[in-house]
């Protein structure tokens, strides 16, 4: 058994050192080393020459993996927790119906094919959780299968990350049966969620980054160049599943300026490299790596924007020009021309209030101290009332019997509002809104005001985002921006509600950011307009054209926006901090009747190891750190080479995937973590081989001591450090672990290989009820899996 992690994978020309991030080791079989191979003992040549027991293991490990995310993968049948959103994103890709999204359409396209391949037709919502597939018929079953096979494939590949980095079977299993046993990952897979498309992608793209980087000294070889673009692919993947995948960028990004910046050094132990072989270099992972993927990303954008061709519930979120691409929108269709003297009801387009006005004043003092005008309130209302109509009038002195009609409001024209209600006119000027002291508050004035000393401070300009000059005004359609002409502030409202002195409405105030998206209203309706007026009279509407890339721009700012606006609190909501402790999960469905719950969680233990050895390798680290300082080298070569450059590239992943959350200020959860939990879990698998102490690839350079002319195993006839030998000028050689150990370590880490798997195995069977939702619990046995208080249901 302490033979089966001497191996060898690929076949390279050259193992000399190099100051790129080593994620391998390999060598070449050939010359005088081959027949050092042949020499060895019987069971280790067979080891080095054969891979039997990775690849046996590779075959449970992937059979178990789909045993434990598709058994069970029907119940419950119906709907749960996020599968309202993405379940019903696939209907709407099936329907052709436009809808808006903070994620990239790749995940979500992956379910809209599956249900292409099992002829669904999209007819259900996924409205409610809770609500039965079975009774709706849906095959709901079939869209679990997407991730759960994507699931499913993560843990092998995890198992092949560690095999290619050239670890020893034991970590290789540990790293693997980390993820295999654990209840997020599993409980993550078997849903309708984009989490295992986000997963395996990045375990995928870790996966060809090291197949790429084995390749180094073949560079611009087929096998080169294939590697290089599959983990380009893989990396768009990642991206175009959700944004978060540019911590797989900046991770594989790192490792290879990292490399490049050791092809840079003119004393390289391979050679200085020319500038022009530099520049290939660099232009080719530049390609591969940023042009290749980002490509693919923009491909995923325009299938989404080819197959959603219909007016759906995502208009609302785009402009009415990007509205005006899609067939049968409700906002072109019913678009009418405003014109002055019109009354009209103006709605804000991010809260949907309208404004609002009635007689009631702003008190003479706010709760904290500052006066108010005491003027009219001027709020908004949520629900169609009279007193949200305003008549819109032109710039002049307004003479109430004047009722010219037939003039065209348009853009960048200066207009005032009279309130039809209170007969006052819309006014603005230097007193602080009731919430915000730096905007300026919104009242009215009577006519006499309005056409005297008030007058400039009743002017407003219409600017129609993204309009044309003179372009005119349109109900619906027409987007703009409602600026006070002396002050340059834009109308703008809020989602706070006012005090009960303003009935708990909506505050309107001046907002001095122009620029911000929220300024924006439209004319809702005009009911001044009689039933058989030639205005409403419609042309067949065509459907217009916008060029690909200003619809991908307008989404992706629409995207941002609304991401950064999640920030709404979630009563599963975690933080940064917790994750990683597991302190904390998320209640995704419950059935009163049968007890059963699925409550999102990790295997408690296994997070609890993992995290526990990222502090482990920080700590080594450190103290190597300290102690090369200090003149005590206690590491090898080879060993620190390993322990910082391999070791150290799975802890900077998993750095990249954890600590950017601790900037966000959106809504975040558990699920957050996985990517980072997987990071964490090669990181065990190959710190405890460091643990005992074990040369990974059995066979390297210093196999053989060629300085001394002799093998290093026979004795010490120089002198010994630690578990080395000096040669007779006194430099060290470097001894394999497994010779110096005589193969007891592979005995320890195969044991702690057991250990550990054991406990994983019994902390996913403990928290198996609330993974697969079945069978339901009793209020003894739902307290008994509380470890940490976690807020499991039915515990009385």
């Amino acid at each position: 058994m302490a033979t089966n992690a001497v191996r060898q994978r690929g076949s390279h020309k050259d193992r000399s050192g190099t100051s790129s991030p080593p994620l391998v080791r390999d060598v070449k079989l050939n010359g005088s080393l081959e027949k050092q191979i042949e020499s060895l003992p019987p069971a280790v040549k067979s080891a080095v020459k054969s891979e039997w027991g990775y690849k046996l293991a590779l075959i449970i490990i992937t059979s178990l993996a789909f045993v434990t995310r598709f058994w069970g993968i029907g119940h419950p049948n119906e709907v749960v927790f996020d599968e309202v959103h993405f379940g019903k994103f696939a209907s709407y890709y099936l329907q052709r119906t436009y809808f808006f999204d903070v994620h990239p359409p790749f995940g979500k396209l992956l379910f809209a094919l599956m249900g292409w391949f099992v002829g669904y037709d999209g007819h259900f919502h996924f409205d409610n959780i809770g609500d039965s597939y079975i009774t709706n018929k849906v095959p709901y079953v079939a869209f679990r299968a997407m991730p759960a096979l994507l699931g499913a494939m993560t843990v092998p590949t995890v198992f092949l990350i560690m095999w290619e980095s050239g670890y020893t079977l034991p970590a290789a299993i540990v790293a693997a049966g980390l993820v295999l046993f654990d209840n997020a990952h599993i409980g993550q897979t078997r849903l309708i969620l984009l989490d295992a498309t986000l997963v395996y992608a990045m375990s995928l793209s870790v996966l060809c980054y090291v197949r790429f980087y084995k390749m180094r000294h073949e560079a611009f070889s087929r096998k080169w160049w294939k590697w290089l673009l599959l983990t380009g692919v893989a990396m768009s993947c990642v991206i175009s599943t959700k944004y978060v995948g540019v911590f797989t960028f900046f991770t594989i990004g790192s490792a290879v300026a990292i490399d490049l910046w050791g092809l840079f050094d003119v004393n390289r132990p391979q050679g200085a490299l020319s500038l022009q072989e530099f520049a290939k270099h660099f232009f080719a992972r530049a390609t591969g790596l940023l042009v290749v993927p980002f490509l693919i990303y923009l491909f995923w954008f325009q299938v989404h924007f080819a197959i959603l061709t219909k007016s759906g519930p995502g208009d609302d979120f785009m402009t009415p020009a990007f509205q005006e691409t899609l067939s049968d929108n409700v906002m072109s269709a019913q678009s009418v021309g405003v014109d002055y003297y019109d009354s009209i009801s103006l709605k804000h387009k991010e809260t949907k209030n309208y404004l609002h006005s009635h007689l009631d004043r702003y008190p003479l003092r706010y709760d904290d101290g500052r006066v108010s005008s005491q003027g009219q309130q001027v709020t908004g209302y949520p629900f169609n009332d009279t007193n949200n109509y305003w008549q819109i009038l032109p710039n002049k002195i307004h003479d109430p019997s004047d009722l010219t009609t037939s003039q065209h409001v348009q853009n960048g024209d200066f207009v005032k509002l009279r309130h039809l209600v209170t007969d006052t006119y819309l006014l603005s000027h230097d007193v602080a809104s009731p919430y915000y002291p730096t905007n300026q508050e919104f009242t009215t004035v009577d006519l006499e005001g309005a056409n005297g000393e008030r007058y400039n401070d009743t002017l407003f300009q219409l600017m129609i985002e993204n309009g044309k000059s003179k372009q005119n005004l349109k109900s619906m359609s027409g987007h703009f921006k409602f600026i006070h002409a002396p002050s340059r502030v834009a109308m703008w409202t809020h989602t706070s509600p006012l005090p009960d002195w303003a009935y708990k409405q909506a505050e309107i105030n001046g907002n001095k950011n122009l620029q911000q998206s929220s300024n924006v209203w439209y004319v809702d309706e005009i009911p001044s307009i009689s039933a058989d007026s030639p205005r409403l009279v419609k042309e067949e509407r065509k459907v217009k054209h916008l060029s690909f890339f200003k619809k991908y721009f307008e989404l992706q700012r629409a995207i941002f926006f609304h991401n950064n606006a999640l920030t709404s609190s979630h009563p599963y909501a975690s933080q940064p901090i917790q994750w990683p402790f597991l302190l904390r999960g998320v209640s995704f469905w419950t059935q009163n009747d049968t007890r059963q719950q699925i409550y999102f969680l990790g295997n408690p233990i296994g997070w609890w190891l993992a995290s526990s050895l990222l502090a482990v390798f920080a700590g080594i680290i450190g103290a190597d750190q300290l102690s090369q300082r200090r003149g005590v080298d206690s590491l090898d070569e080879r060993t620190r080479s390993r322990l910082y450059n391999s070791t150290g590239f799975f802890f900077l992943c998993w750095a990249a995937h954890y600590l950017p959350f601790y900037l966000m200020g959106r809504q975040l959860f558990l699920h957050h973590y996985l990517p980072a939990h997987l990071a964490s879990a090669l990181v065990t698998g190959a710190l405890l081989e460091f643990i005992f102490n074990l040369d990974p690839d059995g066979l390297d350079s210093n196999f053989v001591a060629q300085s001394t002319g002799r093998s290093p195993s026979k004795g010490r006839k120089a002198g010994t450090a630690g578990g080395n030998e000096l040669d007779r000028t006194g430099k060290r050689v470097v001894v394999p672990a497994k010779e110096r150990v005589q193969g007891n370590a592979m005995l320890g880490l195969w044991a702690a290989c057991g250990v550990v798997l054991a406990v994983v195995i019994g902390g996913w069977y403990w928290f198996l009820p609330l993974t697969y939702g079945k069978p339901g619990l009793s209020a003894e046995e739902v307290v008994a899996r509380k470890w940490l208080g976690y807020d499991l249901h039915f515990a009385k």
